[in-house]
């Protein structure tokens, strides 16, 4: 059971750092979560998850009854998967912002402010006058009304 449970922490992990590398956000988010997935299993794994009876203390007793199984694993990966779905919510929102601002969800053409590589340089910026670029700067509607709600964009 360790060698098929350490085996399929190897396959997460190969398969997140494989999507991590990728050039789109979403892949990337895809990736963290493989990876996430990957370090709860091992932190199970190590923590030598197997079937005994619950740590609790019977009634009238002072420790629990032998075998029992390890609560600080479970503990932790429990703290990690909250912490998990808070970071990947997160992040979820930031590539949405992101696509919705520049029209693009790739991480090289983000690092250009949304111009492609291959775009003439002048003074440190793509030059604007001798390229086409597409950009989704109006994507979001701009409100007179500061406090009026923005619609949501999918």
């Amino acid at each position: 059971m360790q060698t098929l449970l350490a085996l399929l922490v190897g396959v997460l992990t190969a398969g997140g750092v494989y999507l991590m590398l990728r050039r789109n956000l979403l892949r990337k988010i895809f990736g963290l979560v493989l990876l996430s997935n990957a370090v709860n299993l091992l932190v199970f794994t190590v923590g030598r998850a197997a079937r005994v009876a619950p740590p609790l203390v019977p009634e009238g007793g002072v420790v629990p009854v032998e075998p029992y199984a390890n609560p600080l694993p479970q503990a932790l990966v429990l703290t990690a998967i909250v912490i998990g779905f808070g970071l990947v919510a997160y992040a979820l929102v930031l590539v949405y912002r992101s696509y919705a601002t520049l029209g693009t969800m790739d991480a090289e053409q983000l690092e250009n402010g949304g111009y492609t590589q291959d775009a003439p340089v002048v003074n440190g910026t793509p030059d604007a006058e001798t390229i086409e670029v597409e950009r989704v700067d109006e994507a979001l509607p701009v409100s007179s009304d500061a406090h009026s709600p923005q619609p949501l964009l999918l």
